[in-house]
């Protein structure tokens, strides 16, 4: 396979790209960075099965970027974003990556989270499942029923937008809030009469039981992943970032358009067969970027949205949260 971790891969880019890697890249040139600290230090990095961190964790790319700053990686797997945003509070780890509500919910509980990049809007990877013969039809349809879904999770939106969009109450649906393995077991067995996933679990369940998608992001949630670090480690570290940033870009370049590729290469590590993880790479987007007006404003309505139903505990401005690369504080001066 090619190698994609030298700096020439930004000549290739779309022009969005190449300017987030000359961002990161550019900051040494500028002379922002502070110098690299004495080896033996290690960033701790969140991921959970799946995206473009699998990618590097398994192809040891962020180690190659990491190692002239003096730094090694150490990684931790999460089953989902609520878990992850939690440890990146507790300070366990320095990055990870989560869907639109969890950071949500860790801003709320912590003015230290800060969002460092953003993936384009994949409205095609989450959805509401029932069974294939279920006579639900509808989103109106689930009134009075039991719908499973990880609870803080990127689906969690997703559900809240697609019944106010179907004219439902919050309550007028029963939750079954469980993680996506017992979610996916109480599924199969019937105890729940829908489930709102997101890939690549969206994936094996359309194949595996052949369910049918009642509604997707499509019209209803944007879906982005989000990149996210700690404002100590941010303002400590962000010759780190930076470089973290440009191995996502890099990989993220590669792995466009080259769908069986990626799952079979990541088939091992997630566990799920690589047909079906080609199926939901297809529906994932590509082109990690800084948070732009749009992303911040679509991140803003799902705060207000959690917050308006009482699920948020507080108010936030997601704004406040947005990491600003170091060069682009200087030229604001």
């Amino acid at each position: 396979m090619t190698d994609h971790n030298s700096h020439p891969l930004a000549s290739g880019l779309a022009p969005h790209r190449r300017r987030f890697l000359s961002a990161g890249l550019g900051l040494a040139a500028a002379g922002v960075l502070r110098p690299a600290r004495a080896a033996g230090g290690t960033v701790r990095v969140g991921y959970q099965k799946y995206g473009s961190l699998v990618l590097l964790k398994a192809r040891g790319t962020l180690e190659t970027a990491l190692k002239p700053l003096g730094y090694a990686v150490a990684w931790s797997e999460f089953p989902s974003g609520p878990p992850l945003m939690e440890a990146l509070n507790a300070r366990a780890i320095d990055f990870g990556t989560a869907g639109e509500a969890p950071p949500i919910f860790a801003q709320a509980a912590s003015p230290e989270l800060r969002y460092v990049a953003t993936e384009p809007p994949a409205p095609r990877g989450e959805a509401i499942l029932v069974p294939k013969d279920s006579p639900v039809r509808s989103v109106a349809d689930l009134r009075g029923r039991t719908l499973a879904l990880n609870k803080g999770s990127n689906v969690h939106f997703l559900v809240v937008r697609a019944l106010e969009q179907a004219g439902l109450p919050y309550d007028a649906v029963k939750f079954a809030f469980l993680a996506p393995a017992d979610a996916n077991a109480a599924f199969v067995r019937g105890s729940v009469d829908a489930w709102a996933i997101w890939d690549p679990y969206l994936a094996a369940a359309e194949r595996a039981t052949d369910a049918r998608v009642l509604a997707d992001g499509r019209g209803i949630a944007p879906n982005r992943e989000f990149y996210l670090s700690r404002r100590g480690f941010t303002e400590a570290s962000p010759e780190i970032i930076s470089a973290v940033l440009t191995a996502i870009g890099a990989i993220d370049t590669w792995a466009e358009g080259h769908a069986e590729t990626v799952a079979a290469e990541l088939a091992p590590s997630v566990g799920i067969p690589a047909p079906v993880l080609k199926i939901a790479l297809e529906r994932q987007s590509y082109g990690a970027a800084p948070l732009d007006a749009t992303a911040i404003a679509d991140q803003q309505r799902v705060a207000d949205a959690f917050h308006g139903l009482g699920l948020l505990p507080k108010p936030i401005r997601v704004a406040d949260a947005v990491w600003t690369q170091p060069e682009r504080r200087a030229e604001s001066r």
